[in-house]
């Protein structure tokens, strides 16, 4: 659009007006925006009010405590097979790594030299029970001749101590008999125990003696088993002192559950009982061991595997537990927990705990039952500031 040099100022005045309008509005739109962000900060700012936390009532209850411990599986029965007479070995019946029932056959030892001093020891019974038999009909002749003096004294003395020394030889042949009898019953070697027997040492035609270093074959016997674990003499005095001061209930060693952790961290499903606790304390590492006893029906606990497990260490009548949750650390690593007092504001205590009981602690000191612990929306509160308090849902176990 052209415009002439010569227009009028009215003229000139309305066309500055056309041309700045838009960039008024513009700036008239953004003045106007930032007014009403600032109007709408400021309410916002006015109408907040304190934060809103979950908590958690405390209060006591009765608890059963455990400690996880560690430990090794050892078998119920084990016996090294060892041959009690000596000769060659012409027979072994059984299958290695197999299951062994007590008095089955293992081994056979050639029986024959003993079958033949078996047969002779009974020989020479046989022929000592024959002098017996004479021997005491001439004491008994004598012993009636004797009386009217048919025979002197001192022949019915002899013809007495002969039928005595003939009753002895028929006790030391009838002996010998029954020994060489045992012997060779021992030539066929059985299993002493029911379990499960290992490898053997020896093939048929070797030569065994009696009660050789060397092992035969090793049974164990592995349903039920036992898992031997160990606890520090420090703890066991600290529980021993809880029980004495009344703070737990201890029971009987039989009523006492154990479950155990294998060692790829799966549970083993069934629950043993503990046996007894050892009195001795090892100068090596300072522990006692404690002895417990499963069931292993399917074998899955094998000899020497390392496990966990979960002993229970009495019962607590009174214990007061807090959601882990609800402890944190101060800058030092120590617990602290915030609590709303009844006033309804944020206050900080430092607790003490007594280690874990599912995903709860175990509180010595610094909260008490009744306590609202917060669990929720800590990151909100600064301890002595006011809260808005909402009862938490959380899923506690043990």
């Amino acid at each position: 659009m052209a415009f002439k040099p010569g227009g009028s100022l009215l003229t000139r005045r309305s066309l500055s007006l056309r041309l700045l309008s838009p960039a008024l509005a513009t700036l008239c739109l953004a003045t106007a925006l930032a007014g009403c962000s600032a109007h709408a900060t400021k309410g916002q700012g006015q109408d907040q009010g304190p934060p809103t936390v979950g908590v958690v009532t405390l209060k006591t209850e009765a608890v059963t405590l455990t400690s996880e411990l560690p430990g090794r599986t050892a078998p119920y029965e084990i016996s090294d097979v060892r041959p009690q007479v000596g000769g060659i070995v012409i027979d072994r019946p059984f299958t290695e790594g197999a299951e062994v029932k007590a008095g089955q056959v293992l081994y056979r030892i050639d029986p024959a030299p003993f079958r033949a001093a078996y047969d002779q020891a009974k020989a020479q019974l046989a022929s000592a029970e024959a002098n017996l038999t004479t021997t005491r009909l001439k004491a008994e002749r004598y012993a009636d001749l004797v009386k009217i003096n048919g025979v002197g004294k001192q022949d019915y003395d002899d013809a007495e101590a002969a039928f005595r020394q003939a009753a002895a030889a028929v006790e030391q042949q009838r002996a010998a008999a029954e020994t060489a009898k045992i012997n060779l019953a021992w030539s066929t070697i059985r299993a002493p125990i029911t379990g499960r027997i290992g490898p053997s040492a020896i093939t048929e035609g070797a030569l065994v003696t009696p009660g050789q270093a060397t092992a035969l074959a090793t049974i164990q016997r592995l349903d039920p088993i036992y898992v031997d674990v160990t606890q520090s003499a420090a703890e066991v005095l600290k529980l021993r002192r809880a029980v004495a001061a009344g703070q737990r209930d201890a029971k009987s060693a039989a009523s006492v559950a154990v479950r155990l952790k294998l060692e790829d961290g799966s549970d083993y499903p069934l629950e043993g009982r503990l046996q007894f606790t050892d009195v001795t304390v090892d100068q090596a590492t300072g522990a006692v061991t404690l002895r417990a006893l499963f069931p292993n029906p399917g074998g899955l606990l094998l000899p020497g595997m390392y496990v966990r497990a979960e002993v229970a260490q009495g019962t607590a009548p009174q214990a007061l537990l807090a959601p882990q949750q609800g402890i944190s650390r101060d800058e030092k690593g120590l617990p602290i927990a915030m609590v709303v007092d009844a006033q309804g504001r944020a206050q900080q205590r430092s607790v003490q705990t007594d280690g874990a009981v599912g995903n709860q602690w175990l509180i010595l000191g610094g909260l008490k039952a009744g306590d609202r612990l917060i669990v929720e929306g800590l990151q909100k509160v600064k301890p002595g500031e006011p809260v808005h308090v909402a009862q938490a849902n959380l899923a506690l176990t043990r």
